[in-house]
């Protein structure tokens, strides 16, 4: 078993409850690590027994574009995604972070962690 991470993917989206979060958006970055068996990608060195990073980092972003009211739901979404994309995904953990959120204090970022198992699957 290992792991593949995909560390700070940004986007630009328009999660959150405020009104003005819809209209105005904010900057917000993702992390992703996925445990998967990775034998037979690195005994074949052939991507098709692989994950694809490519494509996880397109499920993000296309995630992301999809606009909720809470990073939990983005991050379940994702979750989601790549589970039924890739059959040897097994865990799954999502943070997603909103820089500068708009909370009426100085604070730099706010963050959501996810995971979830594949056998957490048929619960979601």
């Amino acid at each position: 078993m290992g792991y593949i991470i995909l560390s700070n993917v940004r986007t630009y989206s328009y999660h959150g409850c405020m009104d003005e979060e819809e209209k105005i958006g904010a900057e917000f970055r993702t992390d992703i690590k996925v445990k998967t068996d990775m034998t037979q990608a690195a005994e074949t060195d052939n991507l098709q027994y692989g994950l694809d990073y490519t494509r996880l980092n397109e499920i993000v972003m296309t995630e992301m574009k999809i606009r909720a009211k809470l990073m939990e739901t983005v991050a379940l979404r994702i979750i989601k995604r790549i589970f039924n994309e890739f059959n040897i995904a097994k865990k799954v953990e999502v943070k997603v972070t909103k820089l500068n959120p708009p909370v009426g204090g100085n604070i730099e970022a706010v963050s959501v962690v996810l995971k979830k198992r594949r056998k957490d699957l048929v619960k979601l």
